[in-house]
């Protein structure tokens, strides 16, 4: 272990770790700014963290000279386990990215009163929860509708203004 390796790990730590408080709180202004729950975004900022430690660990790694091309080989071979896996439970990651992409991008947030349209039956409700697999709806006569967080971003969406008073 040379002193070049340990100043490089000790960058390459500092860098995750300002990295990781200026995602977090970036999450955290979300959440505030959303009215989203804290608990979702928590499950955010552990799903972000999970990507943020595999690149840490290439990159050290890399800096203590593991082989690149066996450190692939090694990548490839997990990703490809992993893969399959998810493969065979393709809809719960597809509703985790999108939960992930709703808490980020839709424009709907907590309490909002929206009608999803579909061709053969329209919902409209309060949304009482957005989670990580399931946007929860209320309805005026107080049925709780919960729509995977995949369909929920693939339909349109009419969003109820709000009541000026």
């Amino acid at each position: 272990m040379t002193e070049a390796q340990l100043i490089e790990t000790a960058i390459a730590l500092g860098a995750y770790m300002i990295a990781r408080v200026l995602i977090h709180r970036s999450i955290d202004r979300t959440v505030a700014n959303n009215k989203t729950s804290s608990t979702r975004g928590k499950v955010v900022k552990k799903a972000i963290d999970v990507g943020t430690l595999s690149i840490l660990a290439a990159v050290i790694f890399s800096i203590y000279g593991v082989d690149q091309s066996e450190l692939a080989l090694f990548i490839g071979s997990v990703m490809t386990v992993v893969g399959v896996a998810f493969f065979a439970q393709w809809s719960i990651l597809s509703n985790i990215t999108s939960g992930i992409i709703i808490f980020f991008n839709h424009p709907v947030k907590l309490d909002d009163t929206l009608t999803v349209v579909d061709k053969d039956y329209e919902v409209r409700g309060r949304i009482s929860n957005i989670g990580l697999f399931f946007v929860t709806l209320k309805t005026t006569e107080n049925e709780v509708i919960t729509i995977p967080n995949s369909v929920f971003l693939q339909k349109m969406i009419k969003k109820q203004r709000d009541e000026q008073v």
